[in-house]
């Protein structure tokens, strides 16, 4: 009876057998703006001063001091480039430090999601190394995709990793674009196929019960593959007809096919609309359209470029950080990424009124979703001796080998 009282008593979103929609509305109606607002935000290089010490490992004192307020945090970026690099023990160490620290630490004790980077491999210390895309489009094999990538998700999941900025589906239509390797070529058809694979491998079935795959992420929305003069982060400028047939098409493919949980807009402005402003883009075409229920991620400080990001680039549609916010989260933008910039300023866009709490609700729901989806809230940790086993395994090993001669192309 009194296991029973307890359960009972339990908040819903603290009950494994309840759905996990169900568990992300009763979370979602239970936290403040202030705490819905950080879990639109990411910590990257701001790590070394809010978390970590002068190693690169985990400094509670200077983690309990910054954040104080106990309102928790959506994501931490790249826990596997603390300090000079972890290996595959030592990362998994750190993000077990970091999630125990949220969780235990927050008012709601809600978890962290870490991301990587995943284009050819995990890249990380002591990570399988794969070929680039590009070589991979050139193997024609969708099946070998997907067991490469399923090996990345396996080394990235075991160190506690739990998305992969990863994989690009933009169509190269530009070889003077320095980001061509990052692609799987210049065909529509093909650049799908392989994203559809790619994306399959590091999802699997996306219940993520064997704790061995994590959320793909499509990149970068959209049509940054044909940038002016082929300099990266020019405009593009393409008809709607084009558009859709050769630079949005990889994507709906991935998202309907291969079931895609998150994309990334990109850096590129589309007949003078930048990509992270674009309401047509992001609400009318990706999410009405074509359904999607995930998440949007910005590219590593995009928002901020919508203003203006000193000495290097700027959309200049924004008067400020704030203004950009707001044009962001109009846009369906769901968090900021990587480090806390712009959003932080949602709270104050709220509270004068320029903002409304639900369009802030509409946007969190779908990151708490995935959160139960991955199982954090029961299994936050990770095994550092799993980690260091599967890394760089034998196995792997040779499958890199074999990728890599099926890339060899005769020209």
């Amino acid at each position: 009876m009194g296991t029973q009282r307890r359960a009972r008593g339990k908040a819903a979103y603290l009950n494994p057998d309840l759905p996990a929609e169900r568990r992300a509305r009763d979370l979602l109606s239970r936290m403040t703006l202030k705490e819905k607002v950080a879990q639109m935000l990411c910590i990257w290089q701001q790590k070394s001063g809010t978390m970590l010490d002068e190693n690169g490992d985990f400094d509670p004192k200077k983690a309990k001091a910054r954040f104080r307020n106990r309102l928790g945090l959506g994501q931490v970026g790249r826990p596997s480039d603390a300090g000079r690099g972890k290996n595959a023990r030592e990362m998994a160490e750190l993000t077990n430090a970091i999630q125990k620290f949220f969780v235990e630490n927050s008012r709601l004790k809600i978890p962290v999601i870490f991301h990587e980077e995943c284009l050819h491999g995990l890249a990380a210390v002591d990570a399988t190394s794969f070929p680039q895309p590009i070589g991979l489009g050139a193997t024609f094999d969708p099946g070998l995709v997907g067991r490469v990538f399923e090996a990345t998700a396996e080394e990235a999941r075991v160190r506690g990793t739990h998305q992969a900025l990863t994989p690009v589906v933009d169509v190269a239509r530009d070889p003077r674009w320095g980001r061509v390797e990052e692609t799987y070529g210049e065909d529509p058809h093909l650049v799908a196929r392989m994203g559809i694979a790619a994306v399959r491998g590091f999802q699997g079935d996306a219940t993520f019960r064997d704790r061995k795959h994590v959320i793909a992420t499509l990149k970068h929305f959209a049509a940054h593959g044909q940038p002016e003069s082929g300099t990266n982060c020019a405009p593009v400028n393409v008809s709607e007809r084009l558009l859709r047939e050769v630079f949005l098409s990889p994507f709906k493919q991935a998202i309907r096919e291969g079931g895609a949980i998150s994309v990334m807009a990109s850096y590129n402005e589309i007949d003078g609309v930048p990509s992270h402003a674009n309401k047509w883009l992001l609400r009318d075409v990706l999410r009405k359209e074509w359904g999607f229920k995930g998440y949007v991620v910005s590219d590593y400080y995009a928002v901020r470029e919508l203003h203006e990001r000193p000495e290097l680039f700027g959309n200049h549609l924004a008067a400020d950080g704030k203004e950009a916010a707001a044009l962001a989260v109009r846009a369906g933008v769901n968090i900021e990424l990587p480090d806390r910039d712009c959003y932080p300023g949602i709270v104050e866009l709220v509270k004068k009124g320029i903002l409304r709490e639900s369009q802030i609700d509409e946007l969190v729901a779908p990151m708490l979703l995935w959160k139960f989806r991955l199982g954090l809230f029961e299994e936050p940790y990770v095994d550092p001796e799993a980690a260091e086993r599967v890394a760089g395994c034998d196995a792997h090993r040779e499958l890199a080998l074999q990728a890599a001669r099926e890339t060899i192309t005769l020209l």
